[in-house]
Order: C-alpha cells, then structure tokens, then sequence
C-alpha cells in the first residue's frame, strides 16, 4: 500500500458521530485523496413498501426513497468537506451482507483504502453474532481502517506490529508492508512511529514442563533473556533496513493481544498497523485472531493490511 490516491468511507446512516469520515478528511488534506461517502444498506421490507413482500412496485419506491434520503445524508457530509477543497463523491447501494456489499463497492470504486467507524462490541455479539468489523477483517482485501470515536494527537504516534520471527505464520513480505505504511503515514501525517512487537516463552515452559523428551535447560530468566535475544535480532535486522531508530522499537515478553494493548496505552498510540496472515491454506484468512482480540480493547484505530498474495485471494473470491 502506498499512501491512498482513493478512499472509501463507509458511513453509518443511523450515527450521530462519523469518526470514519473525519479520518478520511484528515488523511486526504494530506494525501490530496479524493474520497467517496458510501452507504450500503438493505431492508427487506422498508418503510413504505406496502402491504406485503409480493408489492414488488411498492418495494422498489420504498427502496428509491430510502436511497435517495441516504443520498441527502451523505452530500450533507460531503459538504464541509468539499468547502475544505477534498474532492468527493458520494453513493448509495441497495446491497448485503453488509460486509460483502462494502468489499464490492471498493473494489468497484478502485479505491486504496477503506475507513469505517467501529464500536464496542459485546462478549454476546462476538460469540453469537456475525459482525461487520470481523468479516471485514478476514476479507477486505484494501487496507482497512477502523476508527474509533476519539480525537487523534495533531502528531499522532503510530504503532507498527510486527512478527519477523513468522511464529504465527506469516509472509514475510508482510512485515515490510506494515513498516512501509506505517513510516509513510507517520511522514505524510506529521507523526511519530514506534514498532512493537512481542514473543511468550510460555508456551516453551508449558511443552517442558508436560513432557520428558524436552527437559527445561535454562532457569527461566535466562530462557527469556535467550528468547529476547533471538527475536530483539530478527526485529532489529527488519527495522534497521528500514531506517527506523532502535529506541523506536518496543521487544516484550508476554502475549501478542496483552502487551500490543499495554504497550499502545503507555505510548498514547493514535493508530496501530498490524498485517493478516493465513492459516489452513489461503481459503480463510486470519490476523491470528490477534486483531479481532485487541479490536474492542484498544482505544485507538486500527489498520489492517494484507500481503499481496492474500489480497489477490480475496479479490477473486469477491469477484
């Protein structure tokens, strides 16, 4: 991803708040995008469709109204925008599943980027429930934005997760895809950038301690100095060629989902980018769960992006 020439804002028709189009005028003031205000809705029996699913007429002008008030909404947003000199469109599709109709719409648009607000969700609706954020997650092949309700530092610090050590099997390629855009947003927006990343000898510890063919040779302390070691040189060797300072980059023991969140809140992170990966072949594509995890529990953005491989996947399933 290089910095986004065409953005795709998924508005929410139901919100008061549109922290997802703030973010877009903030990245376009400084990219010169031009941005689309995008609104996918389905109903299957609106308001004012008459008397039965059979009043196929009656329907289609519920649903042309219905349209044509989301139109209305979305050029009241695009107003100020449009005052503030960003280029805008606006659209509004009948389409669902929600996800699927924001995943056809951007790769129609050739937009670069996709931005949506995203909120609090339940231990009930992610148990139960099928949510927009996570299939947008596993199957968006853009970048995808996800902004929370909050304001962002007029130079925001922006953390990089990355994995050079590839234990949760990603492509290499990935983790210069994630400093790459995180070190062009951090430019273009007037940012800092830090680079985390996290290894558990817990696992080590667990696996010794349940089995005799693997004895624990190494006192704890020492095993976790060794383990910092291995992986502190991977993830320097990656951030050194890419010209980042090494007390810019954050090597932690403890679980990937605890320290990213611990880590974000003690930098005051604005944004954090982590990558895809794949597990089971490229059929279903995963952030090792880790992004579905932290999603609700961080409180700042976040941005997913995918290696290209993974992305080509995903455009051909949704074509």
């Amino acid at each position: 991803m290089s910095l986004p020439k065409r953005i795709l804002v998924v508005v929410d028709p139901t919100a008061d708040q549109q922290p997802a189009v703030e973010r877009a005028a903030w990245i376009a003031r400084a990219t010169r995008s031009r941005v689309e205000l995008f609104i996918c809705a389905y109903d299957s029996q609106p308001i004012g469709g008459g008397g039965g699913t059979t009043d196929a007429v009656g329907l289609a002008r519920a649903r042309a109204m219905q349209t044509e008030n989301q139109l209305r909404r979305l050029n009241e947003l695009a107003r100020p925008l449009i005052a503030d000199g960003i280029a805008v469109d606006v659209d509004a599709l009948w389409d669902a599943p929600l996800h699927e109709g924001i995943v056809r719409k951007a790769l129609a648009s050739n937009a670069d980027l996709v931005i949506k607000d995203t909120h609090y969700h339940s231990s009930l609706r992610r148990s139960i429930f099928t949510n927009t954020d996570w299939n947008l997650i596993r199957e968006c092949p853009l970048p995808l934005w996800l902004a929370k309700p909050r304001a962002v530092a007029a130079k925001p610090c922006i953390v990089a997760a990355v994995d050079p050590v590839h234990e949760r099997d990603k492509p290499a390629e990935l983790d210069h895809e994630i400093l790459t855009v995180a070190t062009e947003l951090g430019d273009v927006l007037r940012g800092s950038l830090e680079v985390f990343h996290a290894f558990d000898v817990t696992p080590v510890l667990a696996t010794s301690a349940g089995t005799m063919a693997m004895p624990l040779m190494l006192p704890v302390p020492e095993l976790i100095d060794a383990v910092r070691e291995r992986h502190g040189t991977a993830v320097y060797e990656l951030t050194d060629g890419h010209g980042i300072a090494r007390d810019q980059v954050h090597v932690e023991h403890g679980g990937t989902r605890d320290r990213l969140i611990a880590v974000s809140e003690r930098l005051g992170a604005d944004l954090v980018v982590m990558g895809a990966v794949s597990r089971k072949g490229l059929a279903r594509v995963f952030i090792g769960n880790t992004a579905e995890e932290v999603l609700d529990r961080l409180g700042c953005d976040l941005l997913i992006v995918k290696p290209s491989v993974i992305a080509a996947v995903l455009r051909r399933k949704a074509a």
